[in-house]
């Protein structure tokens, strides 16, 4: 096999890594929650032109649930936006699926970019094993189609950091990357997340102290130009959709969060946390710091490439970790920078590996280390992620069961099964036309017909208002922790209800001890849903030759326990 043909395998991975882990984990948690219920909002009730607010407080989520801050819709218009001409194609099509197969995609396009341009920097070497350890990740695999403003935001910058890359091309030619890397950082950060004021800023002055940009030149007419495209589209956007003139959501956002320091209440962690924590979970891989990066930086021929790329990250890092709330996923932008400087070290030994026994062993480690990684991601990392979106699968295991023929069906969402994957996507449209069997008139046949079917969702979380048992009387069925329906006295009073269904969802790794015998759950469902009865037959053969040759009885899988239950009114629902 040509070295080109595994170059464009190896680039093609990363698109169909993304779109494999979407199918795995297709629904969202509570932080994804804004921007996919917007895409909702748009692609079932489109922009309103008539009656605009009315329309909008009344078909739009953001106004019952418009969170801490405002947000902006930016992301979520060119989403549905995209969606449109594939739902013409085929309506029928799973449209949270889709929107965030397009955003997938998108961060895809945007990685392979920058792989590309770490081959035309470093060459092919350098750029397969960039390839490889990017695949092997898990976190910027998963995340990649995730509606977060994060997201958003990574194929922006991520495209901006190739930018910047050293490629051999005409100064006049690079001088431009220059200018349309800082104007693709500014509208980033003015658009979607603030943070990135800081990489904009720590990229500006490596680039200035290294002769790459000038002031007059690049950086006055990037800045200007990325404020006025990044406002301009930002303000005009959002002050419709929020209906408060003019809203820049970002700047209430950096006020809320760090001029007023609200962030600190959703937990706080010290200085060093995303060196000592958040980085090596990124990059999952302990070899690709514990030994790419030191002979990066170590040897001369590769020491002021990996100076140039990492410097501008690597200070992000190091001023946003003055704020106290710290989140991995707010320096996901400096993953791309960081595997590329290891590859350049991987690389150098890769290619000196026949010189000595020394590099000839790191290589075979590399490579072990990396597949380990590889197989961590997706056959652990991965399902445990999948299996923690209790709330979808009770919904979707709700509307598969309920064969109901009352014209109104009515449900209560807890607050952990909205938190845990429900959107507006997932819910059946009011009305709802289905086939159901009509008794027989005399002596004749039972027939079909045609039954309309009007359901309807509360989202109620009032502590006050579930606890008074007339709350719950006008639910047919109720989906809820499974202590709940013991401790909340107004479900208790208001019944009686009947169980359906008890929906697990992911809680922690077990320790399977010699003589024990491994369930292995969450990956034999994984397996079998994507690759058949053989692959889960092939992957219990491993994982008993491994516990029998290699650890000796000993194994870690996946832990679940119940999570939501399913309840109906007993003799309120006719089956």
């Amino acid at each position: 096999m040509g070295r080109d043909v595994v170059w464009y395998l190896l680039l093609l991975s990363i698109p169909v890594l993304v779109l494999f882990h979407l199918s795995v984990a297709p629904y969202t948690k509570v932080e994804e929650s804004f921007h996919i219920q917007a895409v909702h909002d748009l692609l079932h009730s489109g922009i309103p032109t008539r009656n605009v607010a009315d329309t909008l407080r009344s078909e739009y989520d953001h106004f019952s649930f418009p969170g801490a801050v405002p947000r902006t819709f930016v992301g979520a218009v060119a989403l549905s936006g995209l969606s449109r001409p594939w739902i013409a194609l085929k309506a029928g099509i799973d449209r949270q699926w889709l929107a965030r197969a397009i955003l997938g995609i998108a961060n895809s396009f945007a990685l392979m970019s920058f792989a590309s341009g770490v081959r035309r920097a470093f060459g092919q070497t350098t750029a397969v094993w960039y390839l490889l350890f990017q695949a092997s990740q898990f976190h910027v695999i998963y995340y990649a189609s995730r509606t977060l403003s994060n997201m958003f935001a990574f194929g922006i910058a991520t495209v901006a950091l190739r930018c910047i890359l050293p490629e051999p091309v005409a100064p006049r030619v690079y001088w431009r990357r220059c200018r349309l890397a800082l104007f693709l950082l500014t509208v980033a950060g003015i658009i979607f997340r603030s943070e990135l004021a800081l990489l904009l800023a720590t990229t500006t002055i490596a680039l200035f102290c290294a002769g790459r940009i000038d002031i007059v030149r690049d950086i006055i007419p990037a800045g200007v130009l990325g404020v006025l495209v990044g406002l301009a589209c930002t303000v005009g956007v959002d002050s419709f959709f929020w209906q408060r003139v003019p809203l820049w959501p970002e700047l209430s956002a950096f006020q809320f969060n760090v001029v007023s320091g609200h962030a600190s209440a959703w937990g706080t962690q010290p200085w060093h946390f995303y060196f000592t924590n958040a980085l090596p979970r990124l990059l999952l891989n302990p070899l690709t710091y514990l030994i790419g990066l030191p002979y990066a930086f170590k040897k001369p021929a590769t020491r002021s490439a990996a100076t140039y790329i990492l410097l501008p990250p690597l200070a992000f890092i190091a001023l946003y970790s003055t704020q106290p709330h710290k989140e991995w996923r707010f320096i996901l932008y400096a993953i791309p920078p960081l595997t590329a400087t290891s590859a350049l070290g991987a690389s150098y030994i890769w290619t000196r590996r026949a010189k000595t026994t020394l590099n000839r062993l790191l290589s075979l480690t590399l490579i072990a280390s990396t597949l380990a990684s590889f197989l961590l991601s997706n056959l652990i990392l991965l399902p445990a992620s999948a299996a923690n979106y209790p709330g979808a699968v009770a919904l979707r295991t709700l509307h598969a069961n309920a064969h109901n023929t009352q014209p109104a069906i009515s449900v209560h969402l807890g607050n952990l099964a909205c938190q845990t994957g429900i959107t507006r996507f997932l819910q059946k449209p009011p009305t709802e036309t289905r086939l159901v069997m009509a008794a027989p008139a005399g002596a004749g046949l039972p027939t079909l017909r045609h039954a309309r079917s009007t359901w309807s969702y509360d989202k109620t979380e009032d502590p006050a208002r579930t606890a008074d048992p007339a709350f719950w009387s006008p639910f047919d069925y109720i989906l809820v922790e499974p202590n709940e329906q013991h401790t909340n006295p107004g479900l208790v009073a208001s019944g009686p209800w009947e169980p359906l269904e008890t929906v697990d969802g992911f809680a922690g790794v077990a320790i399977v001890k010699p003589g024990e015998e491994a369930a292995g759950t969450v990956e034999e469902r994984v397996l079998r849903e994507f690759l058949g009865e053989r692959a889960v037959d092939v992957w219990e053969g491993i994982r008993d030759w491994i516990r029998r040759r290699v650890t000796r009885g000993w194994w870690v899988e996946l832990r679940m326990q119940p999570r939501i239950m399913i309840l109906k009114r007993r003799g309120g629902v006719v089956e």
